[in-house]
């Protein structure tokens, strides 16, 4: 027998062995806080406070922005123009896709979003997240064993209408869902399933 936490604490003790690194973020500011550092590093830049709030808010959580938008920039736009204090522009990537070991990859998990928290229509508590140099691409949900996978894709389906677009949207960035419940795991895509959602 293994809980559901027992399941989560060995995911991410796999995924710390394969040298993700383990950050203890449970909220939006957090995760925005950590996510300025990645661009920065990658790029290396330094963004100021000014350059980088127009930047978040231009280039990365547009308020217009959804599903289709944020996933076009991540497969296709993924090099966006940053426009630095002195006037001039700088191409910043948000993902290396030349070189991808220069790629950070990061797993969180536990991360909770309060209703009302950004527009959100209910409490939410995330299993496990796997962000690529910040930006959350792939979320992980678990259930203990015996538990019927579909409990997962439910709440899934529950976090998308409720919360994944709340506040700035960053988990609007997610591509992959994975679920699992210790012996059977499926996999699928947000864009795929947001498309079936929307009839098309």
């Amino acid at each position: 027998y293994q809980s559901e936490a027992d399941l989560e604490r060995e995911l991410i003790r796999l995924l710390q062995s394969q040298a993700y690194e383990y950050l203890p973020i449970t909220s939006e500011a957090q995760l925005v806080t950590n996510l300025r550092t990645q661009p920065e590093s990658l790029n290396g830049i330094t963004f100021s406070g000014a350059e980088w709030t127009q930047f978040f808010a231009e280039r990365i959580a547009g308020a217009n922005d959804g599903i289709v938008e944020k996933t076009v920039r991540i497969q296709e736009d993924h090099v966006q123009l940053l426009k630095r204090d002195d006037g001039s522009t700088k191409n910043i990537l948000l993902i290396d896709k030349q070189n991808i070991h220069n790629n950070r990859l990061q797993v969180i998990n536990q991360y909770a979003i309060d209703q009302g928290d950004g527009g959100s229509a209910r409490s939410n508590r995330y299993d496990v997240t796997v962000l690529v140099n910040g930006l959350p691409m792939v979320h992980i949900e678990l259930k203990r064993r015996g538990v019927d996978i579909r409990e997962a894709f439910n709440q899934i389906d529950r976090y998308q209408r409720d919360s994944f677009w709340a506040g700035s949207g960053l988990f609007e960035y997610v591509q992959l869902f994975v679920i699992s419940n210790g012996t059977l795991t499926k996999y699928y895509s947000n864009t795929t399933r947001s498309r079936h959602l929307a009839g098309k």
